[in-house]
Order: structure tokens, then C-alpha cells, then sequence
């Protein structure tokens, strides 16, 4: 449990983002996927293994909202069921996924998409007011290195429309978040409670940054 990896530009810590926030300083933007409190498990198969769960998945962590507190904003992914528990968001960016899941075949509509409730903070600014619809393919299953993983694509429009120097991802993952920040000169925090998601984040952020690709 601690610091896990450090670059010029990425710091990683493994362990729980409820102990470890506390000895942070102030960033500039939050932007998180975390647990949905849905208790997912996956039905994708690595050598023939299932994969386990996402450990903390019991109950969706509305604490983000009093203890996250950064200057220029503030990004939540979500379920649209969620948004009763959350505080009202500024706006609601839906990202189309081009393509929909499976869910209940009989009585619900395929579900395209994915929401990312936004809260612009007390130094908020636009670089350009952005829409609030993103179109980008998600990752191939058989791609995926984490069961909820959004692809960079997703992401890195969310950082572009705002000045933010530091970003901070409590809810790490797989380092989606931190490898669009990078790739976007900007300097990221990452924290993740478990380790196999520290390592291939890890890995993800000592690779050459990426060119920018239009958004």
C-alpha cells in the first residue's frame, strides 16, 4: 500500500482513495468511473478464467461528492439510475458507445450509452464550451483491460475543454484517465485498491505519450 509508480508527469498509489485523498494536495480537476454499487461481474474469460469482481462494487460512493473538492471541476461517471443519489449536476455528458449491450432483451430499449454527471468548481473556465455528447466506439471485449474500461477517446475530451494543470482519478482502474492526461502534457494523480490494476496501469503510463488525435 502506497506509492506504487511516479514519472515526470504520473503519480500512482495503490491502496484505499479514503485513506490516501486525506495527504493530497488540491488539483484542479476530478474525473472518475467509480464502482456503480451494481456488484458486476463480468462474463469475459482470461485463460479460461472468469474474472472476479470489482472489489468496493457493494454500494455507490456518494462521499466523492464531500470530500472532492477540486478548482476547476469536477466529473463523475454513471449509470442514469444513479442520478437520484447524486447532488444535481451542471450538465450531463453522454457518451455514445456506437454500439449498444445486451441488458434485458425483452423489455428494456439496448443501451447506447453512458453518463458523466458534471460540476464546474469555484475557478471554472472553458478553454471552448464543449457539447455535451461524446461519440467514441468503446474498447473490443476481447481489448479490454479491466471490465469497465473506457477508452482514451472517451476522456480526453472532457480535459480538453478545461485549463486544468493536475487531474486527480481516485478510482483508477486500469489508468484510462491518467494516460489521457499525459498524453495531453498534463500532469495526473491515480489511486486504485487493487494491485493487478496498479500494475497495468503502470505499464500503460511508461509508454511513449501518444499524438493527440482531433476531437
Amino acid at each position: 500500500m502506497g506509492l506504487y509508480y511516479s514519472d515526470d508527469a504520473v503519480t500512482i498509489y495503490h491502496g484505499d482513495c479514503r485513506e490516501i485523498l486525506p495527504s493530497l494536495e488540491s488539483v484542479d480537476l476530478v474525473l472518475t468511473d467509480p464502482p456503480y454499487g451494481i456488484d458486476y461481474q463480468s462474463a469475459r474469460r482470461i485463460d479460461w478464467q472468469r474474472q472476479e469482481k470489482i472489489e468496493g462494487d457493494d454500494a455507490f460512493p456518494v462521499w466523492i461528492f464531500d470530500e472532492l473538492k477540486p478548482g476547476v471541476a469536477l466529473f463523475v461517471w454513471c449509470r442514469w439510475d444513479l442520478l437520484r443519489l447524486l447532488p444535481q449536476p451542471k450538465s450531463f455528458i453522454v457518451w455514445d458507445k456506437g454500439n449498444h449491450s445486451m441488458g434485458d432483451l425483452e423489455h428494456e430499449y439496448g443501451r447506447q450509452w453512458e453518463g458523466c454527471a458534471f460540476y464546474p468548481g469555484p475557478e471554472h473556465s472553458f478553454v471552448k464550451r464543449p457539447v455535451d455528447i461524446i461519440r467514441c466506439n468503446k474498447i473490443p471485449p476481447l481489448e479490454l483491460q479491466h471490465p469497465n474500461e473506457k477508452p482514451v477517446g472517451a476522456i480526453k475530451p472532457l480535459l480538453l475543454a478545461h485549463p486544468a494543470d493536475t487531474v486527480l482519478d481516485p478510482f483508477m482502474g486500469s489508468g484510462t484517465t491518467l494516460r489521457a492526461a499525459k498524453d495531453l502534457g498534463r500532469k495526473a494523480i491515480g489511486i486504485e485498491i487493487e494491485e493487478r490494476y496498479c500494475e497495468i496501469a503502470a505499464k500503460r503510463m511508461s509508454q511513449s505519450v501518444m499524438m493527440l488525435e482531433a476531437v
